[in-house]
């Protein structure tokens, strides 16, 4: 295969596991340089460590607006100037709403927008005096249409679309490419539990990291993964709304993430997520 990204710097986010370390593995068989910025640097050194060539692992809390300015100026000083950087880290708690608790609320915001806004800033700020560079932020298919036992969630990724969205108006004159980047349900800790979705089957990691792979090689805005959630989210939107939550109940979205709460597969992954792993 011809390394299409030989040379490059990539910094991703929450990649120690699932999709920002099968974003890394691909990234790095292009031929880039990638830096892993993960809170737990044990399973970022041995996702590096793994995958081989001049894989970083490096500490990354990004709620932190400190460690996120340390992490890229680590990179810069160890692989050279950043060209792509993707905000990855993220986290799913899922709960019904009434029953979600404010310390949870905050965190997933802190987590999923917060932290894409901080490292977008951050990031930019490097790239507009070189007149180039990549931003590339993880959404979800869930930031297109609200989904039952994930409403925060749900909320945190539409922020992120529209945020990217306001970037790339406004730096994309300037030099600077973004991606917005919209998985379906990827079969990661993330999704411990939750099944398919009728017509809308649940994908890999490696499909995700293919798609943004794709994203950096040739840049363009919106990447759905599967590319067949395009039409289907658009034409929803477009019809009245009754129609459209008509077709999501066909679909499950009334009753799919609800329907995983209480499963035992996914308590490991909620503590993880809720930051109570200690209560465990």
């Amino acid at each position: 295969m011809t390394k299409r990204l030989t040379g490059r710097v990539v910094a991703i986010t929450g990649a120690g596991r699932g999709i920002g370390a099968a974003t890394t593995e691909a990234l790095t068989r292009e031929g880039a340089r990638v830096a892993i910025g993960d809170i737990d640097l044990d399973v970022a050194k041995a996702t590096a460590e793994r995958i081989g060539g001049d894989t970083l692992a490096l500490p990354l809390d990004v709620t932190s607006a400190d460690s996120v300015t340390d992490f890229i100026d680590t990179v810069e000083s160890n692989l050279g100037p950043i060209d792509v950087y993707i905000n990855n880290a993220g986290v799913m708690p899922l709960s019904a709403l009434l029953d979600e608790d404010d310390a949870t609320i905050d965190r997933i915001f802190a987590i999923n927008t917060r932290a894409v806004i901080h490292g977008t800033r951050e990031a930019a700020r490097r790239m507009l005096p070189r007149g180039r560079g990549h931003i590339v932020n993880v959404a979800s298919t869930a930031g297109k249409a609200g989904i039952a036992g994930s409403a925060t969630y749900c909320a945190s990724k539409a922020a992120v679309v529209q945020y990217t969205e306001g970037a790339y108006a406004e730096l994309h004159p300037k030099g600077l490419d973004f991606s917005v980047v919209m998985p379906g349900i990827t079969r990661t800790e993330l999704t411990a539990g939750v099944e398919d979705m009728p017509a809308f089957r649940a994908i890999t990691p490696e499909s995700v990291a293919d798609a943004i792979v794709a994203a950096v090689v040739k840049p363009r805005f919106e990447v759905y993964v599967p590319r067949s959630a395009r039409p289907l989210l658009n034409v929803t939107r477009m019809l009245p709304f009754g129609v459209g939550q008509w077709i999501g109940k066909r679909m499950g979205a009334d009753h799919v993430f609800m329907d995983a709460l209480d499963r035992p597969e996914r308590s490991s992954y909620e503590a993880r997520a809720t930051g109570r792993e200690d209560e465990r």
